[in-house]
């Protein structure tokens, strides 16, 4: 397991982080859907991965109503991993009750919300803190001096964000700088291979502003696993929840390029999705998640996996974002010769 330097911090985080979405047995909502994972199944899944190389775990307030913060803070310690050892991030943004102070970026809700984490988790300090979405309703100002006031305070090491677009970023990064306070270190964002939005902006405005990526869902919510074209994805969570959005007629022609890759290797064809996130200069580490521990097998040996320049070629001819306006003028002005 490789690590990575996160953004243009001196942390450190493996090329595989264990998500920990999974982690829960609430009946509501739609974590009914994606979370059944019970105390015993992630101490499981959480000794496998650290058994494997993984040091970076990942979770949020809102998932499971809290349990997966709950239940992972009690799995570092079922298994007596040194706090040291790991590196934890979470995230604040949803809904953690009904009043409307109790969601959102305001300094009031984060605060309140990093303290609550603090004690679901069963730590003093989180090591990456996460904005979980943008919060058109609250100034970034207020936003980063709350960050910034709870990295003061101890209680957070290092801040990002998640699902933000490039000019927010950078307009962030633009006020932390002005301001004298933490820059952000990562976003977490959505990006497979039938989900290459982020190369257009994002990836670009990361590079400039020495920001980290984590991505989030590589198998886009199951899809590239292969396994709803063979007609085997009846009982998976695409069923119930079908996020995040797929074109299917070209995501197929992407699984189509895919399986002569995966046959050759002898390994499955979501492992290869995977590989093809590790082989991107752009990112930093892949949230990786799971029910059973064979699934998270498969997902770690990703990292076994080489892609030869002619299979990235292959990869990256049926999965290419068709061209979009300003960018091929930028091809095109940039034009050597």
């Amino acid at each position: 397991m490789r690590t990575k330097r996160l953004g243009r911090t001196g942390l450190h985080v493996s090329e595989l982080c264990l998500g920990c979405m999974t982690f829960g047995t609430t009946t509501e909502g739609i974590w009914s859907s994606i979370a059944s994972v019970d105390q015993a199944g992630a101490d499981a899944l959480v000794k496998a991965a650290a058994d494997a190389g993984v040091t970076f775990f990942d979770t949020a307030d809102v998932y499971s109503g809290g349990q997966s913060e709950e239940i992972a803070g009690q799995a570092f310690r079922n298994l007596g991993l040194a706090r040291d050892s790991y590196v934890l991030a979470t995230k604040a943004f949803g809904s953690t009750g009904p009043g409307a102070n109790q969601k959102g970026a305001s300094r009031l809700h984060l605060i309140e919300a990093c303290k609550a984490s603090l004690k679901r988790l069963g730590t003093d300090h989180i090591d990456l803190y996460q904005i979980h979405g943008f919060d058109s309703g609250t100034p970034i100002e207020e936003t980063l001096a709350a960050l910034d006031t709870l990295v003061q305070h101890g209680h957070v090491r290092y801040v990002g964000v998640s699902n933000w677009a490039a000019w927010q970023i950078a307009k962030a990064q633009g006020i932390a700088e002005r301001r004298g306070f933490h820059r952000l270190a990562s976003l977490q964002a959505y990006y497979t291979l039938v989900g290459r939005d982020l190369e257009r902006e994002i990836v670009p405005a990361l590079a400039a502003e020495e920001v980290g990526l984590m991505v989030w869902s590589p198998l886009a919510g199951g899809y590239l696993s292969g396994k709803y074209q063979d007609g085997q994805g009846a009982d998976g969570r695409r069923a119930s929840f079908d996020f995040p959005p797929v074109d299917t007629a070209r995501g197929d022609k992407v699984i189509a390029a895919m399986r002569p890759i995966a046959e050759a290797k002898g390994c499955s064809v979501a492992r290869i999705a995977i590989a093809w996130l590790l082989h991107q200069p752009a990112v930093t580490s892949v949230i990786v998640g799971a029910k059973r521990p064979d699934q998270l097998a498969d997902n770690l040996a990703a990292t076994e996996i080489a892609l030869s320049a002619d299979e990235l070629a292959a990869l990256d001819a049926a999965s290419a974002l068709p061209a979009e306006y300003p960018g091929w003028m930028f091809a095109r002005q940039n034009m050597r010769g």
